[in-house]
């Protein structure tokens, strides 16, 4: 069996650039119809929007504030509606705010546990019911490895994307017999347009941590997810799988 996602529609959050922009195109060219919501960047949604349609699938461009419940509730309905249904869920919105603890203001700490953690409440609390009316999804949330073995300098980042992890799994547990299946990836150090401006020595820091010695590139992140998304992973759910290098073996 190879992999398809053929007559599948997704929605990956924060999906106008980055990790996020790499995700939805990767599953466009396997086949689903693809949603994306995005903050601010209006003009590069739109050509993530229109690169979707290149390859021959149905897009959205969606507008949203990730913290929003309701907001979330309208942009499920509004590709429910229009679609007839979601198969596939990938919450990957999400931001940085990086100080030292004793220097960290409420407001930094706040802004990303809202948007890297409570983003992914809302948007899995509200694509429930469709998917259990559909007999099935496959939700894929974005964490991270500093989420697993945290970072100075990242104490909000690291909380954020650890509970991440939490939340899958309790998830994962109360959705399983409706056939949703809830899966993470964590990537490691993947070089985007956020991190291809870090310091040289920072940069060859981190090449030495890790074992296969470079940096991952956010395709390498994406055919996970679509692995996740699709029928080859059917079996899996609850799961947590590391796209790092071997940065956190």
């Amino acid at each position: 069996m190879s992999l398809s996602l053929e007559g599948k529609t997704a929605l990956v959050t924060g999906g106008s650039r980055g990790i996020g922009r790499s995700i939805a195109l990767i599953l466009a060219e396997y086949g689903a119809d693809v949603a994306i919501t995005y903050a601010s960047s209006v003009d590069a949604a739109n050509k993530v929007k229109e690169e979707i349609e290149s390859k021959g699938r149905q897009a959205k461009a969606i507008q949203a504030d990730a913290v929003d419940l309701s907001k979330a509730e309208d942009v499920i309905s509004e590709i429910t509606d229009d679609w007839e249904k979601l198969d596939i869920l990938v919450n990957n919105a999400g931001i940085t705010r990086d100080n030292l603890i004793l220097r960290m203001s409420e407001e930094d700490w706040d802004q990303v546990i809202d948007t890297n953690l409570k983003s992914i409440f809302n948007y899995s609390k509200a694509v429930a019911k469709p998917m259990m009316r559909n007999r099935g999804g496959s939700i894929i949330n974005i964490s991270s490895v500093v989420g697993l073995s945290g970072n100075a300098g990242q104490s909000n980042y690291a909380a954020s994307k650890a509970g991440i992890v939490g939340f899958t799994k309790s998830y994962a547990k109360e959705l399983a017999s409706r056939n949703i299946r809830a899966n993470v990836v964590a990537p490691g150090y993947i070089t985007t347009e956020m991190t291809e401006n870090l310091d040289e020595k920072l940069l060859e820091a981190i090449k030495a941590d890790t074992p296969l010695g470079r940096p991952g590139d956010a395709d390498e992140v994406s055919q996970v997810v679509a692995f996740l998304a699709s029928d080859l992973s059917s079996y899996i759910t609850g799961e947590t799988i590391r796209v790092d290098g071997g940065m956190a073996m």
